[in-house]
Order: structure tokens, then sequence, then C-alpha cells
């Protein structure tokens, strides 16, 4: 039995030899690069050098990976990390509580050892690092260059390092960093699980994403994307990985296990104001809409599900053509607008996004073009923009923004939903059009004209 279930085998086999490959060949090349190297290098390097100079000088670096290094401790200590809204190991200036899934704390524990600040800057330099491996791993993931001519992609070494320093201006990405959360390290742990590790047919597929999930739970959607694009195997190992390390804390905390599961987790006001512009979900802008209205989040639950049947159909559009990148991003962005809380920093999925619709770039002029340039660069300004940061926020005002406001207030959200619907639209334009055009070449083949 074949592991590939596309329409397209031969689209799909081709791309998942070519990202193989192309990922050996890059770690090849940039063996030999030194000057690649030191720029890949030398920003986490600073990142981990500015943490050692913080803690030296007792700065306030990272407040969410202080969170994440006091959940550690927490456990270490044999705590609570729910019985409170604080935890005890938290300096100052971090007083918030520890929101995440107790197998979280687990998998911290190596933060521990060290400082505060220099925990952030571990953290920041790991950040980094996944950054370029998810931009190498969306470029890989795209179709092999054509013979005609060299294309932006053809040197992935050089494309990964330029996407990486333009990156580092969109919002997600450095208020990811700012704030030594892990959303780059989450979301490359899934493209190197779904594909790479898993579309080769490894035994580990699966595994990273189970462990992804364990961190934070919205990963668990991407377990239900493999089994519907039948690696069903893969799925099966991501949940028995993510089952057992629940487990585990049970042995180790059967209190906080427990607790969270039946108190921490349904209780969404322990993350934070739903209605604050700096959650872009689906429930945060019906909230906003409504001036808190209590019907609010379940009919934000009720759209999000309504969504997941043209989003079911875009992900198996793409993954039958063999364009596995595209159909993981469905997955992502749909995942974000149904989170309850989809905080700004967790739409770091936009980075290989603007990948993907760099490279469906068209060599001829914008002029020419003009559709897909203007579509790349307004989803890149979103996010480039900081549109978020100008208007009012906090204390509730987002409940009296103006209509005007409310759009720009919800621009990530409105963003993957326009961008969807702008490609069905061209679908449906396309198949018009080649309808149209059949009659008319029958007619010519008929005549001889």
């Amino acid at each position: 039995m074949t592991r590939t279930v596309s329409t397209d085998v031969d689209g799909a086999v081709a791309a998942r030899s070519h990202h193989r490959l192309a990922l050996r060949k890059s770690l090849a090349r940039l063996s030999v690069r030194p000057r690649s190297i030191l720029i890949l290098a030398v920003i986490p390097l600073v990142a981990v050098g500015y943490g050692i100079y913080g803690w030296q000088h007792d700065w306030v670096l990272g407040v969410d990976s202080a969170v994440y290094r006091a959940g550690a401790l927490t456990l270490l200590h044999g705590d609570s990390l729910y019985d409170a809204n604080t935890l005890a190991p938290e300096p100052w200036w971090a007083l918030l509580p520890f929101t995440y899934p107790p197998t979280a704390a687990l998998i911290f524990v190596p933060l521990a050892a060290f400082p505060t600040q220099i925990s952030w800057g571990l953290i920041t330099a790991v950040s980094l690092a996944a950054m370029a491996l998810s931009i190498r791993i969306a470029i890989g993931a795209l179709p092999r260059p054509a013979d005609d001519g060299p294309r932006w992609w053809a040197s992935p070494a050089r494309s990964t390092i330029v996407f990486f320093l333009v990156f580092l201006g969109l919002e997600p990405v450095w208020r990811t960093i700012f704030l030594g959360q892990i959303n780059l390290i989450l979301m490359a742990m899934i493209l190197l699980d779904m594909l790479v590790i898993g579309a080769r047919g490894s035994r580990w597929g699966g595994v990273l994403v189970g462990v992804a999930a364990a961190i934070k739970l919205t990963p668990l959607v991407f377990i239900g994307h493999l089994f519907i694009t039948g690696r069903r195997k893969d799925a099966l190992r991501g949940f028995a990985t993510f089952v057992v390390l629940q487990g585990l804390m049970f042995l180790v905390n059967a209190h906080d296990a427990a607790k969270y599961w039946t108190i921490t987790l349904p209780d969404t006001g322990r993350i934070g104001p739903v209605h604050w512009a700096g959650n872009q979900s689906l429930n945060a802008l019906m909230n906003r809409a409504t001036d808190l209205a209590p019907w609010a989040s379940k009919a934000a639950m009720g759209i999000g599900f309504l969504l997941a049947i043209p989003a079911l159909w875009l992900l198996m559009r793409f993954h039958r053509k063999g364009q596995a990148l595209a159909a993981v991003l469905v997955t992502a962005f749909w995942t974000l607008l149904i989170s309850p809380i989809s905080w700004t920093h967790h739409w770091v999925w936009v980075v290989p996004l603007i990948v993907l619709l760099v490279s469906r770039l068209p060599k001829t002029t914008p002029a020419t073009a003009w559709k897909r340039w203007v579509g790349t660069f307004a989803v890149a300004f979103v996010f480039l923009s900081c549109v978020l940061l100008i208007l009012p926020n906090g204390r509730n005002v987002e409940l009296h923004w103006k209509v005007w406001q409310n759009i720009l207030g919800d621009a990530y959200i409105l963003m993957p939903v326009v961008l969807a619907a702008a490609l069905v639209l061209r679908w449906g334009l396309q198949r018009r059009a080649r309808k149209r055009a059949a009659p008319d070449e029958h007619v010519d083949v008929a005549t001889g004209v």
C-alpha cells in the first residue's frame, strides 16, 4: 500500500523527492559556505550574548520565557502549576498564570538550569534557527525549478537567508522573539514532521506533531490533517505520543494533570481577555463586534465550523495536486481562526505563506500580472505594517471601535478568509473560461477553420 493518496501521484512524488534531496544538498552547500553560516548564526549568537548581558544587568527579558522557566522550577519543586494565578519562581515583571498543559512544564525543565534572561536568549536562538529551518522546508516543498532558466528558489540557501532577514520585520516574528515565545519552534517541528520526516515514509512520522501538541494543544488539529490525507499511521503515532506524554504527567504530578483537564483548560479567562486587540481569532472578532454578548463565543464557534467545510475542500484539493505546503497552511490558518485565543504572535504561519505566495509570482512584470503582485504585497503588508499597533486597545477600548477600526483591528483574521475567497473565485473564473473555450475549439476542429 502506497503512502501517497494524491490523485496527482507524479506531482506528489516529485515534490517529495525534491524537498528531500534539496535539504541534503542545501546542508552540504551550507557547510562549505562560511559566509552563509555566519549570517545564519550571528543573530542567534547575539541573542544568547544579549541574554547573558541582560542577566548580568538584571534586565527585563522575555515575559513568556520567564513563565516557561518558572513552570519548570515549580514542577521540579513539587508545587502546583494551577492552584494560584502566578508561580513563585516568576520574577516581579512576569507575574502571569501558567496556561500550558503540564507536559509543557516537563519539556521546559532544561530552562531551569539557566537564569531567566539567559533562558530568553536560548529560546530566541533556537527560535531564529527554527525560522530559518521553516523557510528552507517551505522552499523545498515547492515544485522543482523549471529548466528554462534560474528562479529565485534555484539557490535555496541564498533564498533562505534573504527571507530570514526580511521576516525579522514581521510583527508575529519579532513579537515572538520579544516575548520569548516558542511559536516559531512549534511551527518548525510541525513542518519538519509533515513535509520532511513523514513525507519520506519514516517511522518517526507524527511524533514531532504529538510533542508539539503536548506543549500547546492547538497542534492536535494537524493529527487530524494527517489522518484525512491518508497518513493514518503518522496520525496514530502523533496521537499516541501526545497520550503517552499526558500519561507520564499523571505519574509525575497527578494533581496538576487532573486539574488542567477539568478546570484550567475550560477557563479561557485565565489566558487573558478574549476581546483584546492582541487576540486575532473569530472568538475575539465576535466579542468585539457584539460588545461581549453572551452568545458571541458560541456564534464564533459556529462560524468556525462552517468555515471548516471550504477549508477541508481546499485542503484536499491542494493535497490531491501534490501541494503539501499549501494544504498544511490551510489547516494552520483555520486553526488560528477557530482557536478561542490566537494572539498575534501565534500568526508566525505567515512565514511559509509568504514564501509560497512569492514563489507563485510570475516572471512577468507587475503591470502584466498585477493581481498576484498586489495580493502578495497585501498579505506581507498586513504583518509588516504592524497595523494593530496604531489602534487604541486595552481597558475595553476595543468594544468602542469604529467600523474602520474594526476592519483594521481584525486584519489578521480577515486575511486568510479573503485570500481563500479570492483563490476560489479565481479557480471558478478559470473553470468558466475553459468551458466557454471548449465549444469554440470543437467548432474550429469540425469546420477546419
